[in-house]
């Protein structure tokens, strides 16, 4: 990867972490934002496929666990955002055929990431992690970044493309 590339990609990244952790907070339902880096991680599965996805999935991952106000222990986004990743690449090509289809997909991964977040919570005994309030925060998140996709996946999509190596014909 170029440098301009890994420049682009790294600034993506972290305007999605940025709006993640300090913009959208004081518009947080019942504590939940959108998970923009879900979304960067999404739109890059669908766009490069799983490998490079699920490499983007855990630093996006990481990002979010070491930014500030982070009240967790580290590594629970990045497992969450791995698994997103390589989910997202393995279904790429029936997701980029169709915007529903996309959307569909979104929600999965939204699932499937805020899920595996909360279930380690459980699993290394979080006191902010009870299972009642697991059950409202997944399908409140799920909603939120469903709600999201159709005004950001397709950008970020449209700029993995261009931030895409040329291929070269053998």
């Amino acid at each position: 990867m170029s440098a301009v590339r890994a420049l682009a990609l790294t600034g993506v990244l972290l305007l999605a972490v940025v709006l993640q952790v300090a913009v959208f907070p004081p518009l947080a339902i019942d504590g939940v934002v959108p998970n923009f880096a879900l979304l960067v991680v999404v739109a890059a599965a669908l766009v490069r496929g799983p490998e490079f996805a699920a490499v983007l999935g855990f630093l996006a991952g990481l990002a979010v666990d070491l930014a500030p106000p982070a009240d967790h222990v580290a590594g629970r986004w990045a497992l969450s955002l791995v698994l997103v990743g390589y989910l997202a690449g393995r279904v790429r090509q029936d997701a980029r055929s169709s915007p529903v289809a996309a959307v569909v997909t979104v929600a999965a991964c939204s699932f499937v990431a805020t899920s595996v977040f909360a279930f380690g919570g459980m699993l290394l005994h979080d006191p902010d992690v009870p299972v009642s309030e697991a059950l409202t925060v997944v399908p409140l998140s799920v909603v939120y970044d469903v709600v999201l996709t159709p005004l950001v996946l397709p950008l970020l999509m449209r700029a993995f493309r261009r931030l895409e190596p040329p291929r070269v014909a053998y």
